[in-house]
């Protein structure tokens, strides 16, 4: 496992990280995430991802459970957690001073910490100045509750807005943003984001590495029970990921990953971390075998050779153009 910094941060984060959304507190219970977390930290994972909305907190009370049974050592680890949807109130929801404000401390309430290494806006608030939120994030570090701060899903445009009015009035800026990135879903990362690598130093704990499992290949052969695209509450994955084009692009991928000796999952991991500007992949797991299965994607990442990659682009058909090609 290598550490890479945050952007231009001083941090580091493990090239693969593990997070809580869809799992802790619904798919899995507490003894099952807690041995999730320590394979992952044997295996040299030190960075571990959370927000309010998931499992409506109920994720991280899970993991602030398990990092206290564990009894790891707070500074050896880089948590999370995200701000935007916390309940059902008038102001339980968006990035209003109020809203971060309460948000941070009932993270910190479930989760047993003093403070929290990175939060974020889970995703951006149109009925809220950025000012405001840069304002409250700014505050929250000065309190000492977290040590940097950084978006989810904003655009390019917002989080340069949201540097420039932290620089133009002495506030700390934006320093990473949480987007989605795997071999369908490129756009952001590769081409909107590369004047924000260079001009700010932008970090990225980049989500949804295998597209909601599509690219596991586990849905080849229709939907199996117990995976998550058979849950209720998922059903706009069948519509509108799990698709005959997609699924035909990821049988193809699958002749490749069966020449390099890996499972098509573990190469669309090394796939996602071979990005030079991608800080961190988080991974997902409900089983310790598939914590073991995506760390050992890392092995792989020598055989993604140019040639590799180019064969790869040519199945996809999606590769972004951009002024550094």
């Amino acid at each position: 496992m290598q550490y890479r910094r945050l952007g231009s941060a001083g941090i580091k984060v493990s090239e693969l990280s593990l997070g809580a959304w869809v799992t802790y507190g619904g798919q899995v219970g507490e003894d099952v995430a807690m041995k999730c977390m320590s394979k992952a930290f044997e295996l040299g994972v030190n960075f571990f991802d959370n927000a309010e909305v998931y499992a409506g907190g109920n994720a991280e009370a899970v993991m602030g459970n398990a990092i206290k049974k564990l009894g790891w050592k707070r500074t050896d680890i880089v948590v999370s957690s995200k701000v935007f949807w916390g309940g059902d109130g008038p102001n339980d929801e968006g990035l209003s001073r109020k809203h971060v404000y309460e948000a941070c401390r009932r993270s910190l309430k479930r989760m047993q910490m003093d403070y929290l290494d990175l939060f974020f806006c889970h995703r951006p608030d149109p009925n809220t100045p950025i000012e405001e939120t840069v304002r409250a994030m700014d505050d929250l570090i000065h309190q000492g509750l977290i040590l940097y701060w950084g978006t989810s899903e904003w655009s390019a445009a917002e989080i340069m807005r949201a540097h420039a009015i932290a620089r133009e009035l002495g506030l700390t800026p934006p320093q990473m943003e949480q987007p989605q990135y795997n071999m369908l879903h490129r756009e952001r990362v590769e081409k909107e984001y590369l004047p924000l690598y260079r001009e700010i130093g932008l970090g990225t704990t980049t989500w949804s590495p295998l597209a909601s499992g599509l690219l596991s290949g586990k849905y080849n052969d229709g939907i199996p029970a117990g995976t998550r695209a058979s849950l209720p509450s998922y059903s706009w994955l069948k519509e509108s990921v799990i698709t005959p084009e997609r699924i035909a692009k990821v049988k193809s991928l699958q002749h490749i990953s069966g020449e390099l000796g890996c499972t098509m999952a573990q190469l669309a991991l090394a796939w996602a971390r071979k990005n030079d500007h991608v800080s961190t992949v988080i991974t997902g797991a409900t089983t310790v075998n598939q914590v073991e299965e995506n760390m050992g994607s890392l092995q792989f990442l020598a055989a993604l050779d140019s040639d590799v990659m180019g064969r790869i682009d040519d199945i996809l058909g999606n590769k972004p153009s951009s002024e550094e090609d």
